[in-house]
């Protein structure tokens, strides 16, 4: 019987199928699967540590695309996948310790999260996307910083000097509002203080001061958080003539912000995002494409390959600068304004 359920290729199909249908005549559900891991001292699962709480994988479009591509890696390797939560409030890590799983993708966390440090706790794999960039660890991302760089590079070469910033959050500390240059530089999520850091030096060498650029920080990414971010923005700097956003849901939300005040995109306000979701694309948002599916993809392999590496392994995935409709010069006169 042990080989129906476990060696299958043992067996012709058709005693196969004779044992299966005794053994549910019989009430007999098949081998134990915690007896069996703690014989074979293998889960067979995968585990995602999310920075977030748990829908946050259903719900945001990045993380979905994200997820369809560990997902097939998973499937490729006959691996289940079990998703680990890791709400940025709570420091309670019970979860990671009880996770049975043969290794971590982590998906996105600050440096100081401490879900993180439970998980390079456990001696199994760990491969991190995106952030943070440990030189210990296997990784797979984009370049942050070169990818901002292009869209700063369109903006300036557009003739914009006075911007705004809609920012995602820097730190598991709550901030809804403007982030001071030290907030931003004592930034804990590494992929926000890059794309950050990256901008202030473009502009900076455009000659923009960027302690007068109002950078706006919100700890919920929603579209919602996006329009409130863009009011604000507005409101320290109504002279603003664009808004570079570090995500796509920011963008949109700035968007339907800049809709509602009668604002004209990009003839009164050019508006840029960062991720390339569809509904961005839909929308003719101008924005940086990164591969969703191949990045969770990437992850997946990393961490499902055999063999043991010599050293840890980086995977920097190929961005694309998107100019859509939403992006162009600055208001009638103002194409060579360069100071405050």
């Amino acid at each position: 019987m042990s080989n129906a359920y476990n060696r299958p290729d043992q067996l012709s199909p058709e005693l196969r199928k004779r044992v299966l249908e005794t053994a549910r005549r019989l009430g007999y559900p098949g081998p134990d699967p915690v007896a069996r891991s703690l014989r074979t001292r293998k889960a067979g699962a995968v585990g995602l540590l999310l920075t977030e709480n748990l829908s946050y994988a259903f719900r945001d479009p990045g993380a979905v695309g994200f997820l369809e591509g560990l997902a097939l890696a998973c499937e490729d390797a006959g691996q289940g996948l079990t998703l680990i939560p890791a709400s940025p409030e709570r420091e309670d890590v019970a979860a990671v310790h009880r996770a049975g799983v043969d290794g971590f993708v982590v998906y996105s966390v600050p440096e100081d999260d401490p879900h993180l440090a439970a998980v390079m706790e456990r001696p199994v794999p760990v491969v991190v996307c995106d952030q943070p960039r440990l030189d210990n660890l296997d990784w797979v991302g984009p370049d942050d910083r070169q990818a901002i760089k292009a869209v700063a590079g369109h903006l300036i070469g557009l003739g914009h000097r006075r911007i705004g910033v809609l920012c995602m959050r820097l730190a598991r500390g709550r901030n809804d509002g403007p982030a001071t240059v030290q907030r931003q530089a004592n930034a804990s999520f590494h992929v926000q203080k890059a794309r950050l850091t990256a901008l202030a030096e473009e502009f900076s060498e455009a000659g923009v001061d960027w302690t007068t650029v109002p950078v706006v920080e919100r700890f919920d990414h929603t579209l919602d958080s996006g329009a409130s971010a863009a009011a604000q923005a507005l409101e320290i700097d109504p002279e603003i003539t664009a808004l570079v956003c570090t995500s796509d849901i920011l963008a949109l939300g700035a968007l339907r912000e800049a809709q509602n005040r009668g604002l004209r995109v990009p003839e009164d306000l050019t508006i840029t995002g960062f991720d390339g979701i569809p509904d961005a694309e839909r929308a003719g948002l101008t924005t940086v494409r990164q591969p969703w599916l191949e990045k969770g993809r990437a992850a997946g392999r990393l961490l499902l390959e055999t063999s043991e590496p010599s050293r840890p392994r980086h995977i920097q995935l190929e961005t694309q600068l998107i100019a859509g409709a939403t992006s162009g010069p600055p208001r009638s006169g103002e194409e060579f304004w360069f100071g405050p």
